[in-house]
């Protein structure tokens, strides 16, 4: 229907709804980013002792602070390791974690985890696939992880490919699958897209690249 044809209510819904469209993810977003800095703020304030507190030693809150110092340690631990006192403060440190039994294991799971995504020469992540799962005429998205080694490789003679399928709404839980890779379709998506599109329930679609 033309829009001269609509209605004063008709048109003020239709602009109260596009102004809805336009205006939530913005506001989200900056809800969302305002929880999280405020959250780092007070976890950096309470870590740091009460003469360096610097949401009790200046006179107005800012916001961000702590963010800042956050990166800042980060990146002078990141500096420090390669050298001769960082890497033997850090064996010291995995010494001490490995005579613990439970936190071993989770720190062990977390670290290699973390290697693996960060690495710059590994595909880890990086890469979408169409599976078909749980059964044949059913597809899901999965990310590659690698390839398959040690015992799960040794009991099949074709090359297997890990593959994760993550779940929606929540990307961070899902399967691990040890899948040939004939049975893979490559897709050139990018990660990001497909964690959006997990994430929407398929609500968020990315366009297709020609």
């Amino acid at each position: 229907m033309p829009e001269n044809n609509l209605g004063i209510f008709a048109r003020f819904r239709r602009y109260f709804l596009a102004g809805i469209l336009v205006i939530s993810p913005i506001l989200i977003t900056i809800y969302v980013t305002w929880i999280i800095i405020t959250f780092i703020d007070a976890q950096v304030a309470s870590l740091l002792p009460e003469s360096l507190d610097f949401t009790k030693k200046l006179p107005h809150q800012i916001p961000g602070i702590g963010l800042i110092i956050s990166i800042v340690f980060i990146t002078f631990i990141g500096a420090l390791t390669p050298g001769f006192l960082g890497r033997t403060l850090l064996k010291s440190g995995e010494r001490v974690l490995d005579k613990m039994p439970v936190v071993r294991s989770v720190y062990g799971a977390i670290k290699q985890v973390m290697e693996t995504v960060m690495s710059t020469n590994s595909n880890s992540f990086r890469e979408v696939v169409l599976v078909e799962y749980p059964r044949k005429g059913i597809w899901v998205i999965g990310f590659v992880t690698g390839e398959t080694k040690g015992e799960v490789q040794t009991l099949k003679k074709e090359k297997l490919i890990n593959v994760f399928i993550p779940t929606t709404p929540n990307p961070t839980s899902g399967f691990l699958l040890f899948l040939p890779k004939k049975d893979l379709i490559y897709m050139h998506m990018k990660v990001e897209d497909a964690v959006k599109m997990v994430i929407s329930g398929g609500i968020v679609t990315p366009k297709i690249k020609k």
